[in-house]
């Protein structure tokens, strides 16, 4: 399936879209005000241990201390992991200790960004390990034959006295022994770069800080699927070329620069997906669609049939229904970059046989997603459950904010219930002070429900405390705002 890579460059921010056969499969937005952290190393200070949690809190300069767990702390391969794990936390660090550390999960919401001691660092083929003496393949490339030949040239690149260790990535499979030895050559620099600089420096400090939302796109996006790279901007085109030159030559050729007078995204509906990605519904082809809600929690996924009755029988119905909407969500995972634990509610299917191909088709759909997922299958009550990592913000949280009237809810109080709720307060504020008169503010809704079907009420409760109650119009308040004074 042929891949393209549309880049579209303001400075402010960094707009990445992948598409496949003319079809948006996976959004990324870098913006120069919040730039994602995973992969910056930092020189750190430990400011709090926690032994109960088995974990420690790092001052690394952001707005928020860091999060390290006793899990994520290098220990050297001669220690067993049973030893390593029955060792505490407060026995292997102290509170002031400096500690370079790197960022492996964003900070996302009102946690911190989770922190590894053990190092690595990514280049184009290869992945270096620098404190520790292994040689890895990537999982992806499945042929053992094929694993164990490039598990030889490296280890003959590699020189004899190297400490350090790599893991060979997907897209390094019909690498050259030249393209090995440049990679190499530039991590081993990059590791020795930030080693100088934590010698000379105190914590906080940052000693690495990964490539840009750009880069990061021609080293890590690259595949044999993609046939073109589209950037938008001529100067960020021509700092990519010089980066692809010097670090990413089998990318050139790929490199194209738009001059169209319509916006790249435009021309290629990426806007308009992006705006459909940040809608609750989504309709499938077939007249069903599906209801997203994404909490702190997990995500829940509703599939429905909607207006769709195009087969024989109701059966058949539900199952194309599901069959379609296992494509969707798998692309909508990756749209929506929706990670943590989700619920998918397929239709329910009674006929097993379907339930198995609905499955199946989910998990070939989900074979295309970059990040690490499992899926569990049907529960008792019919439900999917599955994982999908999450290492940074989804597309809502980058791109929206909870709304300042129902803050988040996805509701507001009915007028009646507002217009109630003052009737109480104004009982309390007659019962603590004596004042001449009160005045009602409140939104136009809540003042005409007082004019006309409450209005019997309102008096009611005037000629009870015995006082004058007045009502002013406020457009400007929310349906839930109000607020009473005294005269």
């Amino acid at each position: 399936m042929t891949e393209e890579i549309l880049i579209n460059f303001t400075p402010q921010e960094t707009r990445v879209a992948v598409m496949q056969q003319g079809v948006v499969q996976e959004l990324h937005i870098e913006r120069t005000a919040s730039r994602g952290l995973v992969g910056n190393v930092y020189l750190g200070r430990i400011c709090r241990i926690l032994p109960g949690m088995q974990s420690a809190f790092v001052e690394i300069g952001l707005e928020r201390t860091a999060f390290l767990h006793v899990a994520d702390i290098w220990q050297p391969r001669e220690v067993s992991q049973e030893r390593a794990t029955e060792r505490p936390i407060e026995k292997i660090l102290s509170e002031g200790q400096s500690i370079v550390v790197q960022v492996i999960k964003d900070p996302i919401g009102t946690k911190g960004a989770r922190l590894s001691t053990q190092i690595s660092i990514a280049g184009r083929m290869l992945v270096y390990l620098p404190q520790e003496k292994h040689i890895g393949i990537s999982q992806r490339i499945e042929a053992e034959a094929e694993r164990e030949v490039l598990r030889e040239r490296i280890t003959r690149l590699v020189p004899e006295d190297e400490k350090g260790g790599f893991i060979v990535r997907t897209m390094a499979e019909n690498a050259s022994d030249q393209e090995f030895a440049t990679d190499i050559a530039y991590l081993k620099k990059t590791w020795a770069d930030i080693r100088d600089k934590a010698r000379v420096s105190g914590p906080p400090t940052l000693l690495y800080q990964e490539l840009s939302l750009g880069q990061r796109v021609l080293r890590d996006f690259v595949n044999p699927e993609t046939t073109a790279i589209h950037i938008d901007s001529r100067e960020n085109f021509q700092k990519l070329l010089a980066f692809a030159q010097e670090y990413t030559p089998a990318v050139l050729p790929l490199l194209q620069h738009y001059t169209g007078q319509r916006p790249l995204f435009e021309l290629h509906g990426v806007e308009e997906e992006i705006l459909k990605a940040l809608a609750r519904r989504v309709d499938l082809k077939s007249g069903g669609y599906l209801i997203i809600d994404q909490t702190e929690a997990m995500t829940t996924i509703d599939v429905n049939t909607g207006g769709f009755v195009g087969v024989r029988n109701f059966d058949d119905t539900i199952f194309k229904t599901n069959l379609e909407a296992a494509v969707t969500i798998a692309r909508q995972l990756r749209l929506r970059n929706l990670g943590g634990i989700i619920i998918v509610d397929f239709i329910d299917m009674e006929n097993d046989e379907h339930k198995k191909a609905v499955l199946d088709e989910f998990n070939r759909a989900l074979a295309r997603d970059h990040t690490r997922l499992t899926v569990n299958g049907f529960t008792a009550l019919g439900l999917v459950e599955m994982t999908r990592k999450r290492t940074r913000e989804s597309l809502a949280h980058i791109l929206c904010e909870p709304c300042p009237t129902c803050g988040g809810r996805g509701e507001v109080k009915t007028a009646r219930t507002v217009a109630y709720e003052i009737l109480r307060e104004l009982l309390r504020e007659a019962r603590q002070f004596n004042a001449r008169e009160y005045r009602i503010l409140a939104g136009p809704a809540v003042v005409d429900l007082f004019l006309d079907e409450e209005s019997q009420s309102l008096a009611m409760l005037s000629d009870f405390i015995g006082k004058s109650v007045s009502l002013q119009s406020e457009p400007s308040y929310s349906p839930e705002q109000y607020d009473i004074v005294l005269m």
